[in-house]
């Protein structure tokens, strides 16, 4: 059902791109025939042109679990409050580009800094393509600035670390035996008092052999918690499994487009000037407030279109 109801998407689309480029020819017709029709045309090309670039990036994202809900896992580097409150930084820009595109979100996990900031936290994103989407901001992200928290006024450089895994169904089976995990219990956290309760009802689950955690506290049910924050476990066992293959086979050349977790992808600077660089596509946005206001997508469509021609932009205008 899923397949047919795609193909008969795509059956409409290809009618409808049809009928706009019939709609543009007879503008054209009218215009040489002295009709004044200069802003309707305008706005066809204009709503054409934004549709072909919605069937790019969809073109590109043809991967396994491209079209997938995701969960974005943010840790602070070192650095202390200065990390941390960079972390909630990206927490809040992801959340605001979700907002924009029309996804939902859903906070599983939020442990917040003892001053400012976020020690990590764990949230979906629920839409068509999210996954897909959001493979390009795995790894880590660098910020230079004036620090609020340094009383002298210099410049600090922190960084945080993006993790994405697709949200996967119970059609994909992931084996996980008992005795590889360890379940932990505590007492939910999270700001002005939401997601506290007076019970031990939050869970933390740490998959011994690869190290890798799943946690999860916005139930009031133990039971619940613990279902949901399996189920995340699951999703990102099967990543890091997906990600050694892609490793296996990933071919020497290819190198440019390795975003391993821990590769510094971009780096946001404020300070001494103001810059966003993305170090595997260059590309550069000046504009740096309506970038962490959650404005991603020069980023996205630069890095999808690498991942494609295998090239980088530098690669392009050389």
């Amino acid at each position: 059902m899923r397949e047919k109801k795609r193909l008969e998407g795509m059956l409409s689309t290809e009618a409808d791109l049809l009928r706009r480029t019939e709609d543009i020819a007879a503008y054209f017709d009218l215009a040489r025939e002295g009709e004044n029709v200069e802003a309707d045309l305008r706005r066809e090309i204009d709503s054409l042109r934004a549709q072909v670039e919605r069937l790019e990036t969809e073109t590109m994202l043809s991967g396994e679990n491209d079209a997938r809900n995701a969960i974005v896992t943010i840790h602070p580097g070192a650095g202390g409050t200065e990390s941390q409150d960079w972390a909630e930084m990206l927490m809040r820009m992801y959340l605001r580009w979700a907002e924009r595109q029309g996804f939902q979100t859903v906070l599983y996990d939020y442990q917040p800094g003892e001053e400012a900031g976020i020690k990590s936290t764990t949230f979906g994103v629920n839409g068509e393509y999210a996954f897909g989407l959001l493979t390009s901001e795995i790894g880590v992200h660098r910020l230079v600035r004036i620090s609020p928290f340094d009383q002298a006024k210099r410049r600090h450089t922190s960084f945080a670390s993006v993790f994405v895994s697709p949200e996967i169904d119970d059609s994909i089976e992931v084996n996980i035996k008992p005795d590889d995990i360890r379940i932990d219990t505590y007492r939910s956290s999270g700001k002005g008092g939401q997601h506290v309760n007076t019970t031990d009802s939050a869970v933390r689950i740490t998959h011994i052999p690869t190290g890798l955690v799943a946690a999860c506290q916005n139930e009031r049910s133990q039971h619940k918690n613990k279902d949901r924050a399996m189920s995340m476990l699951r999703s990102k066992l099967y990543e890091f499994e997906m990600e050694k293959k892609r490793e296996a086979t990933r071919k020497i050349e290819d190198s440019k487009l390795d975003i391993d977790f821990g590769s510094q992808i971009r780096s946001y600077v404020l300070q001494p000037y103001r810059m966003i660089k993305d170090h595997r596509t260059k590309t550069e946005v000046g504009d740096v407030d309506r970038v962490i206001d959650g404005d991603l997508q020069p980023f996205i469509h630069a890095y999808l279109r690498m991942r494609r021609d295998g090239t980088s932009s530098a690669d392009s205008s050389s």
